[in-house]
């Protein structure tokens, strides 16, 4: 079915189309993308462990080392750091200070413990103690440190005394704790000795570690030690051949593919031209920017002509894309820790899944000719984006967002097992450490809610949670209009009902033209007792007025709904129904009277005409009918199916006549299925007789309802 021709004004969508600012923007985004990008060319080939080779024989252009893995790095340096020694000086005057201490403070301890005094013999407390304390220092006092223990208990160190070093293992000095447990043996051994238990509580006090861990010193060794370390093992020489068409790329082939590559984009970094790079770079952000206009010319001209829209997907794209280039250039220990998948969720809340779909493809396409592992970066973030577009077809509910997070770590989880395990065919190669970019990803994605707020409020445009906000009637402004005009309130709740069923059936957004609905006609508050459904029996205000006055004040409803609006800060999509639901239809009742009444005067039809513009969108479209048949069926004395079905053909056969609805982006199709709902929901409505009665000019005014311009409306 073809569609109806699409025209498009500057005022349409509340954004101006002006190609310069519009061109002006792309070219610059493509220029910062470009510029910040990293520069380093690109190697040829795309391979991966475990596949087949599908190019061409690789034979070696040149002499090049081939690296080490980062597994045998590792363990290089595990070994490394095991031949390192822990350093550990020998404080000598430890012992002098302790064994003074001890002889200066025996006594005095002696008296405080209420003992006798000293007794007089070879064996005497003091000469016992100095001498045990003697034999400690001489062997040592050391703590160990948990470091350099591993799984054994003792480890060997290197002593430094008086600037000479010897190894010594830890096993033969004391601790504290052995140290104790020698003195109290040795005390057990002596008879002399009555108060053993009492001495040797005593010596403990004069224990104290006179090997000192000299961290510094280490740590310096450590370094010089780890800096000798070989990252390269071997070399592959010039004519040599890498690998085979045809051929499983083992571990041994990949680790040299991988150095090739590398010393590739090292040697092309250092001799090759930038400016050549950059300009290379320009051309495919350029064709990937223009293949994205292409698709939102083709499926959005809405977006395509409203800059505002344009900017805010610019700055989407653009700030991802930079994040993307800043991490590559400080070496992020993952590219993964970027919450990638935020942007799929912004673009499908705030426009649709197609746009989402394309823009994220675009993207990762894009960042994979700069990404280490290109092809398993591409089906990673392009498989979560996707469950990401997929968990959020609605958002209604704030608890979305944590659902649709799960759902996405899930993926890639699953992706990063299943890839590690075709590529290794083992669990061992498989590290859960790697797992924390992914989780941490998924955290930053929840910063999507609070961006999608800040995008609504800067750019003026609206998501499905602001439109479940909006349609709450508990609203303050939808409350002020129950209030104000109740008769009109239950015409938009009405018209609302109808106008959602319709827009299910055809397909659009139904919580936008619920919202539209409800609020379309909030300017019937300014003079609420000018519209039929909000007078009283046997008065009509516009019995005192001219046609052209009571013309005037019935159109004014639109100017003042949408001043209103503003006041308010109701987004532009809700403005744009109010500015619409009537589009550039006559108030035909009053300009019929007038050419009735002064048959020789000139008529300016201008006065008697809303200002439009007509309906620009699906759901506006289906809005503007919805109220017409709305308010036209309540002028329906004795509704019958007959009456209804001839009413609603009526009304859209003179909006089509009227050229209403040509700019809408429906089909006559759409307008058949819309026709049959309403004549649906009209007779669910009109189930019972209804009396309805007006005196005669408000009859006249709502017999009005059934034409195009619906001026009580």
């Amino acid at each position: 079915m073809a569609r109806l021709k699409i025209k498009y004004k500057a005022t349409d969508a509340g954004g101006s189309y002006s190609f310069l600012p519009k061109y002006g923007m792309i070219l610059a985004s493509i220029i910062l993308i470009t510029v910040f990008l990293p520069k380093q060319p690109r190697f040829r080939y795309e391979f991966e462990k475990g596949k087949v080779w599908m190019h061409e024989d690789l034979i070696s252009p040149y002499n090049f080392a081939v690296l080490k893995t980062q597994a045998e790095l590792d363990k290089d340096r595990e070994n490394v750091l095991k031949s390192v020694y822990p350093i550990y000086d020998n404080h000598t005057q430890v012992s002098e200070q302790q064994l003074t201490q001890f002889e200066t403070d025996l006594p005095e301890k002696w008296q405080t413990g209420g003992l006798d005094t000293l007794e007089e013999n070879a064996d005497s407390y003091e000469q016992v103690g100095k001498q045990l304390l003697t034999d400690i220092y001489k062997k040592g006092v050391i703590a160990l440190n948990n470091k350099f223990q591993g799984e054994q208990t003792h480890y060997n160190f290197t002593l430094l005394t008086d600037n000479v070093a010897k190894q010594v293992n830890t096993a033969t000095v004391f601790t504290r704790e052995s140290a104790l447990e020698f003195i109290k043996k040795a005390l057990s051994r002596r008879s002399a000795i009555k108060q053993k238990d009492w001495l040797a509580e005593v010596l403990g006090d004069y224990i104290s570690v006179n090997y000192l861990f000299n961290e510094s010193l280490t740590a310096r060794l450590e370094e010089d030690a780890l800096a000798s370390i070989s990252t390269t093992r071997g070399m592959v020489q010039r004519g040599e051949l890498i690998v085979a068409n045809g051929t499983t790329v083992n571990n041994e082939t990949y680790q040299k593919i991988e150095s090739l590559r590398k010393a590739y984009e090292e040697e092309a970094r250092i001799g090759g031209n930038r400016t050549l790079v950059m300009l290379g770079q320009f051309f495919i952000v350029a064709l990937v920017v223009s293949l994205l206009f292409v698709f939102i010319y083709l499926f959005r001209k809405d977006i395509y002509y409203n800059n505002r829209l344009i900017f805010l997907i610019l700055i989407v794209i653009t700030g991802m894309l930079l994040v993307l280039s800043w991490a590559i250039k400080i070496n992020l220990p993952s590219l993964y820790y970027i919450p990638y998948c935020i942007v799929p969720i912004i673009i499908r809340i705030l426009f649709d899944t197609r746009l989402a779909l394309n823009i994220h493809l675009l993207m990762v396409l894009l960042a994979a000719f700069f990404v280490p592992n290109s092809f398993e970066f591409a089906f990673l973030q392009f498989s979560a984006g996707m469950v990401a577009i997929y968990s959020i077809k609605t958002l209604v509910k704030r608890e979305q967002f944590l659902i649709s997070s799960a759902i996405i770590l899930g993926t890639y989880l699953v992706a990063y097992i299943g890839m590690g395990l075709m590529r290794d065919g083992s669990f061992n190669n498989l590290y859960w450490s790697d797992l924390a970019p992914f989780i941490f990803s998924v955290l930053l994605t929840l910063l999507a809610y609070p961006l999608i707020y800040a995008f609504e409020r800067l750019f003026g445009i609206i998501s499905d949670v602001t439109l479940m906000e909006l349609t709450n009637s508990n609203s303050k402004l939808l409350r002020e209009l129950s209030f104000k005009a109740p008769g009109t309130f239950q015409h938009s709740m009405q018209v609302a009902n109808i106008a959602e069923a319709a827009i299910y059936k055809i397909g659009g957004n139904t919580l936008l033209v619920r919202a539209g609905a409800l609020y379309h006609d909030i300017g019937k508050m300014a003079n609420p007792q000018y519209f039929i459904e909000n007078q009283t029996k046997g008065y009509n205000p516009h019995d005192g007025l001219s046609f052209e006055q009571s013309a005037q004040i019935i159109i004014s409803h639109v100017a003042k709904g949408v001043e209103l609006a503003r006041k308010h800060q109701l987004p532009d999509v809700i403005i744009d129904f109010i500015r619409t639901h009537h589009g550039t239809t006559r108030v035909d009742y009053f300009y019929q009277s007038y050419i009735k009444s002064f048959p020789e005067k000139f008529v300016d039809e201008e006065i008697f005409h809303y200002p439009g513009p007509i309906p620009f969108s699906r759901e506006t479209a289906v809005l503007m009918m919805a109220d017409s048949v709305e308010a036209a069926s309540r002028s329906l004395k004795e509704p019958t199916a007959q009456s209804l079905n001839d009413l609603v053909d009526k009304i859209i056969e003179s909006k089509l006549n009227q050229k209403q609805l040509i700019n809408s982006n429906i089909t006559l199709k759409d307008i058949t299925q819309v026709s049959e709902i309403f004549k649906d929901m009209l007779k669910s409505i009109y189930h019972v007789r209804i009396d309805y009665e007006a005196n005669k000019k408000s009859a006249v005014i709502q017999k009005s309802d059934t034409e195009a311009p619906q001026h009580t409306n």
